[in-house]
C-alpha cells in the first residue's frame, strides 16, 4: 500500500479520518508498523492527495489528521480497455494491474471462448470488483476510480455500444497474426480490445474490424491474457 485511499464516508464532522476495516488496519498494524505521530500520504477517492498524521492506531481502529490534499493523481492512460472477461483469477490480477497502470475505462466482454460459468463468480459482484480497483489505485498513488461496465452479449456491443465508442478513439485489436505490428507512444484516445486466452474467433475478428477497429500482433508468442495486457498497455503509451 503506497497510498491510503479515503472515501468521503472516512472524512468526518471535524475533518479528521478514520478507519476501522481490517484490510486498512491490518496493513497499518503489520506492514507499516505505523504509531501515532507519523506521517502517511493518503487520498481522497476522486479527490486529491497529500500527507496525514497518523493521531490514534489501535486494534479497531485508526485515527487521522489530513494535511492539504492538493497533490494531484498521475494522469490517466487515453484508453477505453476492452477485454474479454478472463477466468476469475485472472480477472483479480487483471484490474489490479491496469488500474495500477492508469486505465480508467474498462469494459468486460463475453466472446465465445469465454466460459459462461465465468459470469457467475464472486469477483463480479460490485464489492469484489471494487476491491481490486482499490488495491490498484493504492499501488500506484492514485485516487481515481475507474469504471467498469459488464457486456455479456458481444453482438449488441459491435453493433449497439462499439460505434459510439469509436466516435472519438481510434479502435486497436490485439489478435495473433495480424500484419501490423503494436504501435508505440500513442497520445490520441484509444479503444483497445484484448481477447481471451483462445483469442478471438474470425467472426468476432471480423466484426470488429468492420466497426473500424485496425488488428496488431505484440510477436509471435502467444502470452497470458494479465501478461499481453500490460505488455500492451505499456508499449502503447
Amino acid at each position: 500500500m503506497n497510498l491510503l485511499l479515503l472515501s468521503p464516508d472516512d472524512i468526518t464532522a471535524d475533518g479528521s479520518a478514520t478507519i476501522n476495516d481490517p484490510r486498512r488496519l491490518r496493513h497499518l498494524h503489520d506492514v507499516h508498523r505505523a504509531a501515532p505521530g507519523q506521517t502517511l500520504t493518503v487520498g481522497i477517492a476522486g479527490a486529491g492527495m497529500g500527507r496525514a498524521e497518523l493521531t490514534r492506531l489501535d486494534h479497531d481502529s485508526a485515527h487521522f489528521h489530513p494535511g492539504a490534499l492538493t497533490e494531484a493523481p498521475p494522469p490517466a492512460l487515453p484508453v477505453h480497455l476492452v477485454l474479454a472477461l478472463p477466468r476469475p483469477r485472472m480477472l483479480a490480477r487483471t484490474l489490479e494491474h491496469v488500474t495500477a497502470l492508469g486505465v480508467k475505462e474498462i469494459t468486460l466482454l463475453h466472446t465465445r471462448r469465454v466460459e459462461k460459468s465465468y459470469w457467475q463468480s464472486p469477483e463480479l459482484t460490485a464489492e469484489k470488483i471494487h476491491e481490486h480497483l482499490v488495491l490498484g489505485l493504492e499501488q500506484a498513488r492514485d485516487t481515481i476510480m475507474p469504471q467498469v461496465t459488464l457486456r455479456r452479449g458481444f453482438r449488441p456491443f459491435v453493433e449497439d455500444v462499439l460505434p459510439g465508442l469509436l466516435a472519438h478513439r481510434q479502435g486497436l485489436v490485439a489478435h495473433p497474426g495480424m500484419a501490423e505490428a503494436c504501435p508505440r507512444g500513442l497520445t490520441r484516445p484509444t479503444l483497445l480490445a484484448i481477447g481471451p486466452e483462445g483469442g478471438f474467433i474470425d467472426w468476432e475478428i471480423e466484426q470488429l474490424l468492420a466497426a473500424g477497429c485496425r488488428g496488431m500482433h505484440l510477436g509471435p508468442r502467444i502470452l497470458r491474457v494479465e501478461t499481453a495486457v500490460t505488455a500492451l498497455l505499456s508499449r502503447l503509451f
